[in-house]
C-alpha cells in the first residue's frame, strides 16, 4: 500500500470513528460504560487514529504539486486564514452549542461570528483545510486537509440535527436567526453583520500572526504575511 493510501486509511478511520462515537454509538456506549468510561474510550480512539494519521503523513513521500502556487494564491489564503482565525476565537464566547453554555439557543443573540454562521469553529477548520490544500497541493496533504474539511462540515450538519433533537424549540429558534453557510443569514436579512468583540478581532489577529509565523521553525518555510516580511 502506498504512503498516500496509508494516510487515507488512517484519516478515514479518524473521521469515521469520530462520527460513530459522537452520534449513533454514543448513547449505548454511555449506558454501558458511563460518561467517564465513554470519555476515556472516545479520547483513546481519537488519539490513536489521529496519531496514526500523523505518523503515516510524515512517512509518506511528498508527491509533485498538482498546480503551481504563486504569490496571488498565497495572498488569498493569507486573508482567508485571518478570517478563519477570527471565526475560531470568536466561537469561544457566547456559543450556545458549547457544553454548559450560559445562554440557551432560544435566547442567544446572533452577533459577530454567529451572524456570519452558527458554526464559526467548524468553518474555521474547513477554511484551514481548503487553504492548506491550495498552497500545498500534494497527495498526502490533500488527504489530511480533506479529512479535516469533511469532519468539520459534516460534523456541523450532524450537530444541527442532534441539537434539534435535544432542544427542538430552542435550536429551531437559533437556526431561524443564523445560517449553516457563511453569510447566508446576513444576505437573507435574518442577521446583521457586526458586533465582533475584541476577543474575536484582536484574538484572531494575534492567533493568525503567531500561527503563520510558526510555519517558519516548524515547517521550514514562511506563511501568511511572513512570506513577504521574513
Amino acid at each position: 500500500m502506498s504512503g498516500s493510501m496509508m494516510v487515507l486509511t488512517a484519516a478515514s478511520a479518524f473521521v469515521l470513528t469520530h462520527f460513530l462515537l459522537s452520534h449513533p454509538l454514543r448513547r449505548p456506549l454511555v449506558q454501558a460504560l458511563g460518561e467517564k468510561g465513554f470519555t476515556i474510550l472516545y479520547s483513546s480512539v481519537a488519539l490513536a487514529t489521529f496519531a496514526a494519521t500523523v505518523h503515516f503523513y510524515k512517512a509518506a513521500p511528498t508527491t509533485t504539486p498538482l498546480w503551481a502556487v504563486g504569490d496571488g494564491l498565497w495572498a488569498v489564503v493569507t486573508v482567508a486564514m485571518l478570517f478563519a482565525s477570527i471565526l475560531l476565537l470568536g466561537s469561544f464566547i457566547r456559543n450556545p452549542a458549547l457544553p454548559g453554555a450560559a445562554k440557551s439557543a432560544a435566547t442567544a443573540q446572533a452577533t459577530g461570528v454567529y451572524a456570519v454562521t452558527r458554526h464559526p469553529m467548524m468553518w474555521s477548520f474547513a477554511i484551514w483545510g481548503v487553504s492548506h490544500i491550495l498552497v500545498y497541493p500534494v497527495e498526502k496533504n490533500i488527504i489530511l486537509a480533506g479529512a479535516i474539511i469533511v469532519l468539520a462540515l459534516v460534523g456541523a450538519a450532524l450537530q444541527d440535527r442532534k441539537k434539534a433533537m435535544q432542544d427542538p424549540q430552542g435550536w429551531i429558534a437559533w437556526e431561524s436567526r443564523t445560517s449553516y453557510w457563511p453569510f447566508a443569514a446576513i444576505v437573507q436579512k435574518r442577521a446583521r453583520f457586526g458586533g465582533f468583540g475584541a476577543h474575536a478581532i484582536g484574538g484572531g489577529i494575534v492567533l493568525w500572526l503567531l500561527a503563520t509565523w510558526a510555519h517558519i521553525p516548524l515547517a521550514g518555510w514562511a506563511a501568511g504575511i511572513w512570506r513577504w516580511l521574513a
